[in-house]
C-alpha cells in the first residue's frame, strides 16, 4: 500500500494548514465530476480521502506514524474511506462550496426574510436645505389578507409535501455521490396548496402599492440613503418584512450652486454700484436669519468691485447633517455694463471715461505697459 503522506505529496512533518491545503488541491484535481466519472480518478479520489482521513486525525496519525498501515488497519485503513466519512471531510474542507453537494448540511424550510427594496426619490435643494416630510407611494408585496399568508384557500390550509415530506430537501444518488437540492414540486418550503387562494393564487403575498411619510433631514446631499427598516416586501410563513431603502438626489437650483456645505450664487451689480460702493440684494434660501419674506438678504458691495469679487456671507449656507455647523453663503459679483444709453447718458460716459486716469484704472494702466513690452520685443523695437 502506498504511503498516505506520499499521496497527498506532503512530508512527515508537516501541519494541519499544509495538509488541508494539499488536500483541497488533489481532491479538485481528482474529484469524478470533474473527469467525466473516469474509474481511475474515482479510484484516486478515494485514495487521497482515504489519507486525508486518516492523517487528519490526530490519535490516527500517532498510531500511522509508529506502525504504519498495521496501526490502522482497525480503524478505515486500507479499506478505503466510508462515504459518512466523505461527507465530514467535505463540510470541513470545502465548507459551503461542496457542502449541500454532499449532504453535509441539511437545510430546513420555515419563515424567511422578505426582499429588501429601492427608490429614488429626487428633491429640490430647498427641501434638502431646510429638511422636509414627503409622501411616496411603492409597490411593494405584502401579506395576502384573505389567506393571512398561507396561500391556501380560507377553510383550508397547506398540506405537507408529499415528495419531500416537508423538509424542503430531495437527495438523489449520482454514481459515487448523493446530491441535496431544493424540492422540485414545493420549491423547497415543504408544503403544498392543493386549493390556493383566489387573491394571491397560492403565493400567500399580494402585489400593492403601499403610501409612506418620509422625513427628509436638513443637509442631505445627492446620494443620501434613507433607510426605512420593515418596510419591504413581506416575508414568507411568517417572516420578517425587508426594508426599503430611499436614494435621494437633488435637482439643480435656477440661482444656486451647493459646493459642500457652501451655496454659491451670482449676482449682477449695476456698474455704478460697484464703482461707489454700496448695497445689493442677493437671494438666499428658505430658514436663514436676516431673511425677509422674499428670501432677501442685503450684501454690501465694496467701492470699486471687480467682477469675480466674492463677498462671503457666514453660516448662510447648507446645514450639516451630523452636526450644528453651518456652510456659508458666497455671493460672486457680476459687474453689469449698461445698454441702449440715451445721447446725454452716453455724453456723461465720454466725460467720465476722460477724467478718469491711471489712478482710476490700475490694471488696464498695468496691462498697457505689458502689452507694449510685448509689441518691442516681437517688433524688435
Amino acid at each position: 500500500m502506498r504511503d498516505y503522506y506520499e499521496i497527498l505529496g506532503v512530508t512527515r512533518g508537516c501541519d494541519e494548514a499544509a495538509l488541508k491545503s494539499a488536500f483541497r488541491k488533489l481532491a479538485m484535481e481528482h474529484h469524478p465530476d470533474r473527469n467525466g466519472g473516469c474509474e481511475e480518478a474515482e479510484g484516486r479520489f478515494k485514495e487521497i480521502n482515504e489519507a486525508y482521513s486518516i492523517l487528519s486525525d490526530a490519535k490516527k496519525r500517532a498510531a500511522y506514524d509508529q506502525f504504519g498501515h498495521a496501526g490502522v488497519n482497525g480503524s478505515q485503513g486500507g479499506q478505503g474511506a466510508g462515504f459518512a466519512d466523505v461527507n465530514d471531510i467535505f463540510s470541513e474542507v470545502f465548507g459551503d462550496v461542496f457542502g449541500d453537494m454532499f449532504g453535509a448540511r441539511q437545510r430546513r424550510s420555515g419563515p424567511t426574510r422578505g426582499q429588501d427594496l429601492r427608490y429614488d426619490l429626487e428633491i429640490s435643494l430647498e427641501q434638502a436645505y431646510a429638511g422636509s416630510e414627503v409622501e411616496i407611494v411603492v409597490p411593494a408585496s405584502i401579506t395576502c389578507e384573505t389567506c393571512d399568508g398561507s396561500g391556501a384557500k380560507p377553510g383550508t390550509s397547506p398540506s405537507v409535501c408529499g415528495s419531500c415530506g416537508g423538509a424542503g430537501r430531495v437527495r438523489a444518488s449520482q454514481g459515487f455521490f448523493s446530491i441535496e437540492r431544493a424540492c422540485p414540486r414545493c420549491g423547497g418550503s415543504g408544503r403544498q396548496v392543493l386549493d390556493p387562494c383566489k387573491d394571491c393564487h397560492g403565493h400567500g403575498q399580494v402585489r400593492r402599492e403601499r403610501t409612506l411619510q418620509v422625513r427628509i433631514p436638513a443637509g442631505v446631499d445627492d446620494g443620501a440613503r434613507i433607510r426605512l427598516a420593515g418596510e419591504g416586501d413581506g416575508g414568507t410563513q411568517g417572516g420578517p418584512r425587508g426594508d426599503l431603502y430611499i436614494f435621494l438626489s437633488v435637482s439643480p437650483h435656477e440661482l444656486f450652486e451647493r459646493d459642500g456645505l457652501d451655496l454659491l450664487c451670482t449676482v449682477p451689480v449695476p456698474m455704478t454700484v460697484a464703482a461707489l460702493g454700496g448695497e445689493i440684494d442677493a437671494p438666499c434660501l428658505m430658514g436663514g436669519e436676516n431673511c425677509d419674506g422674499n428670501c432677501k438678504m442685503t450684501v454690501k458691495v465694496p467701492e470699486g468691485a471687480q467682477t469675480g469679487r466674492t463677498v462671503r456671507l457666514k453660516g448662510k449656507g447648507m446645514p450639516s447633517l451630523r452636526s450644528r455647523d453651518r456652510g456659508d453663503l458666497v455671493v460672486e459679483l457680476f459687474v453689469e455694463t449698461p445698454t441702449r444709453l440715451t445721447a446725454r447718458q452716453k455724453e456723461l460716459l465720454r466725460e467720465l471715461g476722460d477724467l478718469c486716469g491711471e489712478q482710476q484704472n490700475p490694471k488696464s494702466a498695468s496691462f498697457i505697459g505689458k502689452a507694449k513690452r510685448f509689441w518691442e520685443d516681437v517688433t524688435g523695437n
